[in-house]
């Protein structure tokens, strides 16, 4: 008999505990439904039983009884207000409740659309250009070196390998952002390094260490890719000759790394050009360049990571049609140029 009060006893401690932790854990961990946008809208007169079922359905939240406990908790309930808003996946139940609780609905929200290659001077003008704004440009805050982090929100783990001296050049992940009208250069700089740290998946970085390489060097060939070629499937054949130049210790010879420091994109860069003075000059420097020349997308990225092999050393883009043509001599490359860059 007083094993089994022992029991109870432990159990009637125990499982509040339990309780509490995994409503913790519920409350503020992600619905895991993706990270596409939901148009979702709470009509005039929608209680909380409405909101919760309604935010199950379309995979905004695990749980409705953590919904509804939260908003109860919170003493948010006369707060939520009708309107449209813009929900993905990955916020959580605590995410979710702010939003409808500060009003944060479509009508008070702008869309904004990062080129894949950029870099962050284009980044900044069009921002500049959409009237995001605040106590400094964007440039001002992605031009900073990332070793003085001195930001209210804890440093991404990603930029842990960073050299001394870089800046956010590379991690600055292009995309569609849905952003309030009254967001700030620093706002957008967060959501954008936070899409980053969303995007490079477990598996990408596990392969990169298994590879003996840094997040680093894959960003910058990543970048480089980007502004090379246009296809998925270019872009990891690019990348296999680029890293059969770099293992077999020819420089890269990108002409990517030419446009960015000349500042413009030229049909071919004459003999002068690749002999032009700087660390970026990879038809003068071998191995990779400082640092990313532009902010990749997802396909590029990939690209670094999961090369093609094959056997051609050279390619060049045409000029009617933008096509990759391959080859794996010199001569072949030699035939190519004087047939498509007329």
């Amino acid at each position: 008999m007083k094993t089994l009060i022992k029991f109870l006893v432990l159990i009637a401690v125990l499982l509040p505990i339990a309780l509490f932790l995994s409503y913790r854990n519920g409350v503020n961990s992600f619905a895991d439904g993706g990270n596409n946008d939901v148009l979702f809208v709470i009509n005039r007169g929608d209680g909380v039983s409405v909101i919760a079922d309604a935010l199950l359905k379309e995979g905004l939240i695990d749980s409705t009884l953590y919904f509804k406990i939260y908003i109860w908790r919170e003493k948010l309930e006369s707060k939520l207000q009708a309107g449209e808003y813009i929900l993905n996946g990955n916020m959580s139940i605590k995410d979710v409740a702010a939003i409808f609780a500060n009003g944060k609905t479509l009508n008070k929200e702008k869309t904004i659309k990062i080129i894949e290659g950029w870099n962050i001077g284009e980044i900044s003008g069009y921002l500049a250009k959409e009237g995001v704004m605040g106590g400094q440009t964007f440039a001002d805050f992605a031009k900073k070196s990332v070793s003085d982090w001195n930001y209210s929100k804890e440093r991404f783990d990603f930029l842990a390998d960073l050299p001394p001296g870089a800046d956010f050049e590379g991690f600055l992940f292009p995309d569609t952002y849905r952003i309030f009208a009254d967001a700030t250069n620093e706002d957008v700089f967060f959501k954008m390094l936070d899409n980053f740290d969303k995007k490079l998946s477990g598996d990408i970085r596990q392969e990169i260490e298994s590879q003996g390489k840094s997040i680093f060097e894959i960003i910058t060939m990543a970048s480089i890719i980007q502004k090379e070629v246009r296809s998925e499937d270019d872009m990891k054949i690019v990348s296999g000759i680029f890293w059969n130049r770099l293992n077999s210790g020819q420089a890269l010879e990108s002409c990517a790394t030419l446009a960015y420091i000349l500042g413009e994109n030229k049909p071919q860069y004459s003999l002068e050009d690749t002999k032009i003075v700087s660390p970026y000059n990879t038809y003068q420097n071998q191995g990779l360049p400082p640092g990313p020349i532009s902010n990749p997308g997802l396909n590029a990225i990939i690209a670094a990571v999961y090369p093609t092999k094959t056997d051609y050393f050279y390619f060049l883009s045409r000029f009617d049609n933008g096509e990759t043509v391959f080859s794996e001599t010199y001569d072949d490359h030699l035939v190519n140029k004087a047939k498509y860059l007329k």
